[in-house]
């Protein structure tokens, strides 16, 4: 287990990528968001920092999005955080759009082949609010397609897919993500 004192910082679905090297890097078959166990038996309730998690939560199903984000609450320590990035449902490019739905936009290898919901900011913010988040929105687009970006930390979890990271948005907004803060309060 954890020292309660210990900055535990965490990757979920790291995958082949590196963007954060000291953050424990995690993939779906050693630490599944929807697993409690596995969570028990590596970390202690109340005991992470941070909890990053970058186009994950669209392969997870609105109530398996609340459910995975419960078990992140339990094991977060107050005024921890998780920051979660995914493909946003109200931004106005149709290729875009066909290339994150539901099921993907082609083949079973396709990276969005597994995808079970494509969020906005309404439906993530109320995800993570019924899980007991206190949610700050990042980077997203409004309901009329309108981009919105507040300045955040690549510290405290680097977001490749992003406004200013992703080579794609060299010339204007080419591809985004809706990016948030969950937080656990404090006051808990």
């Amino acid at each position: 287990m954890n020292a309660i004192n210990e900055d535990i910082r965490v990757v979920i679905g790291a995958g082949v990528y590196m963007n954060n090297p000291e953050w424990i890097q995690t993939q779906e078959s050693e630490l599944n968001l929807l697993q409690r166990y596995q969570w028990l038996e590596r970390f202690s309730p109340n005991t992470i920092t941070a909890i990053l998690a970058e186009h994950v939560w669209e392969h997870l199903d609105f109530d398996e999005g609340v459910k995975a984000a419960k078990i992140c609450f339990e094991f977060l320590r107050p005024g921890g955080y998780v920051r979660c990035a995914v493909p946003d449902g109200y931004f106005p490019n149709d290729e875009y759009q066909r290339g994150v739905q539901i099921g993907g936009p082609g083949p079973v290898d396709h990276p969005a082949a597994s995808h079970k919901i494509v969020h906005n900011f309404r439906s993530i913010t109320s995800m993570f609010n019924a899980a007991g988040f206190k949610v700050s929105l990042l980077e997203y687009c409004d309901g009329e397609g309108n981009f919105h970006y507040s300045d955040w930390d690549q510290n405290k979890g680097y977001i490749f897919r992003s406004k200013r990271f992703d080579h794609r948005n060299i010339e204007g907004i080419g591809f985004v993500s809706l990016i948030v803060d969950a937080e656990k309060p404090i006051n808990d």
